[in-house]
């Protein structure tokens, strides 16, 4: 984000999944906390997304918010494809960013459908 002049400090940014692995609803032992927990240090505004994880254990487990299902808000800084759900493939995730933005593609999964394109 810094690279593309993004302010870091109060961005919008979208983490998409939070369980432990794809297409599974378990969130033990998820490895996304760490990045969440590293993000909020920057007092960003962060969104969850995951359609298979059940917001109130969440909750419970992480006190994070999270929801199964996305609003119509568009205009995320940034956005961090953090588990590889099939419903991810399917966005389109240029419609929900600004101009400038960063897609960070941790799974691997957009693979060619991403180059040129993000």
């Amino acid at each position: 984000m810094v690279k593309k002049d993004i302010p870091v400090k109060n961005a919008n940014i979208l983490v998409l999944g939070i369980t432990f692995k794809e297409n599974c609803p378990d969130v033990r032992n998820t490895k996304v906390i760490d990045v969440l927990n590293a993000l909020k240090d920057y007092d960003a505004n962060i969104t969850v997304y995951d359609p298979w994880a059940e917001p109130a254990e969440v909750k419970h487990e992480y006190g994070w918010d999270s929801i199964r299902e996305l609003n119509d808000f568009r205009d995320y800084d940034a956005i961090v494809l953090a588990v590889a759900h099939d419903q991810f493939k399917k966005l389109d995730l240029m419609a929900l960013c600004k101009e400038n933005k960063v897609i960070y593609d941790v799974k691997g999964i957009l693979g060619d459908i991403a180059d040129g394109k993000l």
